[in-house]
């Protein structure tokens, strides 16, 4: 009988006839008392446990310091090469102050560094008031008391506004313009040349007020808006030049106000709409 492998039971058999020395040695065998791994007993009262030796490796060699290294010099410098203007360069270059001073056509109505007239006023300011930085307000002006603007605001001359007026950061009122008692402008509106505007009106922001019906084209006297007593003005609104906002009405947000608005009615839309005013609102404003 031919056997190709040996099986486990003749393994066993040939390691039965080989000693025990031997079959250590090999590491096929080993005693319970080998198995146990080696355990150092330390005394109970001794806290410190032992460590085993550090090794001890070969010094390093000393390493030269960076001190001792020497930068090799350059056998060619080089020559740092600085750019020059020509004469004729340099020369333009300069202002020439022999030229004379730049004027315009007396027709075209340009100016530098307008100067007030010698009978213009410093600005007229009531009692309790309050200016925030930035502003500007041109001679010639009147304003009442209780008055309060935010930051930005510019009020130019021969303009007269009356008793507790709040006019809003960044808006712009060209001269030539009436305002009333008890009015409050919101921030970014712009009223311009001839515009008036009566007691207790609000005005919100960002309402844009018109006063040249051709601009740039023709000829064509300036009037701006006329808004009227207890009017309440909505935000993003824009006028058309000369129209007439009654008494109590209501300018809806965002509304593009083309014709005149009759007292307590209201306008909505673009372009606006008139429609009767309901009965519930037809009451002043309140601040």
């Amino acid at each position: 009988m031919v056997r190709f492998s040996q099986t486990l039971d003749d393994r066993q058999m040939k390691n039965r006839e080989k000693p025990v020395e031997q079959l250590k040695d090999n590491h096929h065998y080993y005693s319970h008392e080998e198995r146990q791994p080696h355990v150092v007993q330390m005394p109970r009262d001794d806290r410190m446990y032992a460590q085993p030796p550090r090794p001890s490796y070969p010094e390093k060699p000393a390493y030269p310091r960076r001190d001792n290294f020497q930068i090799p010099q350059q056998r060619e410098e080089i020559e740092e090469v600085i750019y020059e203007r020509p004469v004729i360069e340099r020369e333009s270059v300069k202002p020439d102050l022999s030229k004379p001073e730049l004027k315009f056509p007396s027709g075209q109505n340009i100016q530098f560094g307008v100067e007030y007239s010698p009978n213009s006023k410093p600005p007229v300011i009531g009692k309790n008031h309050t200016i925030r930085s930035n502003s500007i307000i041109y001679n010639d002006v009147v304003i009442g008391d209780n008055f309060r603007t935010g930051h930005n605001v510019v009020i130019r001359e021969n303009t007269n506004i009356g008793d507790d007026v709040l006019i809003g950061t960044n808006t712009v009122i060209e001269g030539d313009v009436i305002i009333g008692n008890d009015v409050s402008i919101q921030s970014n509106v712009y009223i311009p040349t001839n515009s008036v505007i009566e007691d207790n009106v609000f005005i919100g922001p960002c309402a844009c007020f018109t006063n040249d019906k051709y601009p740039v084209r023709i000829n064509y006297e300036l009037q701006g808006p006329k808004v009227r007593r207890g009017a309440s003005i909505g935000g993003n609104t824009t006028f058309l030049s000369n129209v007439e906002i009654g008494e109590g009405s209501i300018v809806a947000a965002g509304a593009i106000v083309i014709h005149s608005v009759p007292p307590f009615y209201l306008a909505i839309g673009t372009p606006a709409r008139i429609k009767p005013l309901p009965d519930h609102l037809k009451v002043p404003n309140r601040f």
